[in-house]
């Protein structure tokens, strides 16, 4: 369970043995990050006092620890604290973790960094509705390693053609990263009641989990 000392109302910081993860309040220093960046506007289904940002740590590619940003809603940022704490425990490695809002909001961009993100106010891939993504409550984690494939089997990005195939085949920070149905990682989401874009038939979406 995640631990949190509560310093004063608009922030929180929970500690343990090597992991970390700081919650706060959107700051005007955050909120200008994300007008500027594209990731929030008015008319966005959840005002930003119902988000929180928080700070990360978790292990890179190169098997570094590293401190990531990512914004979510307020009803599930300690939950999010708690994932990331036991994807850090099992030695899951994340490339990264920024703010939509540094790649102007663009969803693609931020694929083809293979960024791993959550909030950005955006509608759905393919439909008029509002993502999930868009009420804090979506990640994709690892984006170019479990790519979007569409119902006919294309997939967007050429980074993610080596991972068409969903299985696990060498020892590399990348390889780990793949996420497959029995896999530890996906079973800690599921856990806490998220769904994965990879159970869903026709169209599978590896990076995706909603809550």
């Amino acid at each position: 369970m995640v631990k949190i000392l509560y310093t004063f109302i608009a922030a929180s910081v929970a500690v343990f043995a090597g992991f970390e993860s700081h919650i706060s309040e959107i700051t005007p220093q955050i909120k200008a990050r994300m007008l500027k960046g594209n990731s929030w506007k008015k008319g966005c289904p959840v005002p930003l006092k119902d988000l929180r940002y928080i700070r990360i740590k978790h292990i890179d590619f190169h098997g570094e620890e590293q401190m990531g940003e990512i914004i979510v809603h307020k009803e599930v940022s300690v939950e999010v604290s708690e994932i990331f704490e036991s994807l850090y425990k099992i030695g899951y490695p994340i490339r990264k973790m920024r703010l939509v809002s540094d790649y102007k909001g663009s969803d693609w961009d931020s694929i083809e960094s293979d960024n791993t993100s959550a909030f950005n106010c955006r509608t759905a891939t393919g439909s008029k509705a509002w993502s999930k993504h868009s009420y804090g409550k979506a990640i994709d984690i690892n984006p170019i390693e479990n790519p979007y494939i569409s119902r006919k089997g294309y997939i967007s990005h050429k980074a993610s053609a080596p991972y068409r195939k969903r299985v696990h085949q060498n020892a590399t920070y990348a390889d780990r990263a793949v996420l497959l149905k029995h896999d530890k990682a996906v079973e800690i989401f599921k856990k806490q009641g998220w769904q994965w874009g990879g159970d869903w038939s026709g169209v599978k979406d590896y990076q995706h989990f909603a809550k």
